[in-house]
């Protein structure tokens, strides 16, 4: 197993080298893992998951309310499916929580029947529309003035940086080089393609840009102008887990055209989110937060849940999503260039990452690449960061075998000298 992080890249050439190392470029390069092929996985930052992948909403999401018929319905469903297999296996954390969607106007509560009926296409059967007075008995700290909820059982949370992990840790065991700090510059099309990077050439035949952000910048440099990224900016504001206990649901709005807009969810770290806001911007450096965001934030957070501003803050982050101006995932296949393209990957990446990775890989053998012999990679166990399942801290037998597990660091998130070291240690 090979990770790089300075240096020139190795010689030779690659059989099919995946452009960064999100949620969803890790789930590829997991995906050929599973190929007897020599696989990289490139990344511009000094880390996996350092994009859009994390600081998104952390949501496991069912698909209910995905354009019906379209490719991210049929992958998101598909991918729920995989990952919550998967996380169970690798030890990442989720809480089936089900979600509200919440009605606050007449508008809204009319707009419910559409919904239930748009989750039915999506292949969503349980989604059922409830009272205000059931509503109020099962969310007691919600604000006044709610008229309804449409109930999504199967929504969940989930702990988004474990699974980036969880997939780039598999796949760099499996053999795939991980080359870190190399920014795609340039590119030349051909076979092999040449691809320029901030630490010298890599040779690869076949090529998959999931650069999220930069994903347009890519598919031009390959002669392709499918679409253009418009960083749209989701801040957030994370409230200490003293706000945990009041909220039971994942509490959605009736989405706009924008986006699903903001919602209250607890996260598997025991913290209560709000978030995000919808900005379409031109930076796709800009994750600052802003004082305007943060505002709109606290004035629909006290709507919803108006105890939870009364909460202390435990942090404020913002991210940007990769829109394309659709409604759907810009992946496409350019088959006789050996190249595939996976863009407008938006908040559904994480849930659909799976997925993506597997029609991706079937796109590449369209192109020609190799796929028989697949095997399984062996099983990955990562460390628990969710506070609904046992953490080192609580576990009597762990302690005993080993006290490290018992020497608490960080007081406010019971880090232990033990976990510390196992971090340390691993891949």
């Amino acid at each position: 197993m090979s990770v790089t992080t300075r240096g020139p890249l190795p010689g030779g050439e690659y059989d099919v080298t995946v452009i960064g190392a999100g949620v969803v470029g890790s789930a590829i390069a997991r995906e050929l893992a599973r190929l007897p092929l020599r696989a990289a996985l490139v990344e511009a930052s000094d880390d996996v998951g350092d994009g859009t992948s994390k600081a998104n909403t952390a949501i496991l999401h069912t698909g209910f309310d995905a354009v019906p018929g379209s490719l991210e319905s049929r992958l998101v469903r598909e991918g729920s499916r995989l990952l919550t297999a998967y996380a169970a296996e690798s030890g990442i954390p989720v809480e089936p929580l089900g979600a509200l969607l919440v009605a606050w106007d007449a508008d809204q509560l009319d707009a419910l029947p559409g919904l239930a009926a748009k989750a039915e296409r999506n292949g969503h059967h349980h989604t059922r529309i409830i009272p205000a007075e059931e509503v109020r008995a099962r969310e007691p700290h919600l604000g006044p003035g709610a008229l309804g909820a449409l109930e999504v059982p199967g929504e969940s949370v989930i702990c988004p940086w474990t699974t980036t992990l969880a997939y780039a840790t598999q796949a760099v065991r499996a053999g795939v080089d991980l080359h870190l700090n190399c920014r795609v510059e340039s590119a030349i099309p051909g076979d092999p393609h040449v691809v320029h990077t901030g630490r010298g050439p890599l040779r690869t035949r076949h090529l998959v840009n999931a650069a999220g952000l930069h994903a347009d910048r890519i598919d031009r440099l390959l002669g392709h102008a499918d679409f253009t990224v418009t960083p749209r900016r989701g801040q957030l504001i994370v409230f200490d887990e003293l706000a945990r206990d009041l909220v039971r649901h994942i509490l959605l709005p009736v989405p706009t055209a924008l986006g699903k807009g903001v919602l209250v969810t607890p996260t598997v770290h025991g913290k209560v989110m709000l978030g995000p806001t919808a900005e379409d911007l031109e930076d796709k450096t800009a994750t600052g937060s802003t004082a305007e965001g943060l505002a709109l934030l606290r004035e629909k957070g006290r709507r919803i849940l108006p105890a939870l501003l009364d909460e202390e803050v435990t942090a404020v982050y913002a991210g940007l999503r990769a829109a394309t101006g659709s409604e759907d995932y810009a992946i496409r296949a350019h088959p006789a260039q050996r190249y595939v393209t996976v863009g407008g990957i938006r908040s559904t990446g994480l849930t659909a990452s799976m997925a993506i990775a597997a029609h991706v890989v079937e796109l590449l053998a369209e192109g020609g690449l190799p796929v028989s012999g697949a095997r399984d990679p062996e099983p990955v166990r990562m460390p628990n960061l969710g506070e609904a399942f046992p953490r080192p801290y609580r576990d009597a037998a762990m302690i005993a075998a080993d006290p490290e597990y018992g020497r608490i660091v960080c007081h406010c998130e019971r880090v232990t000298r033990g976990e510390i070291r196992d971090a340390l240690a691993s891949t």
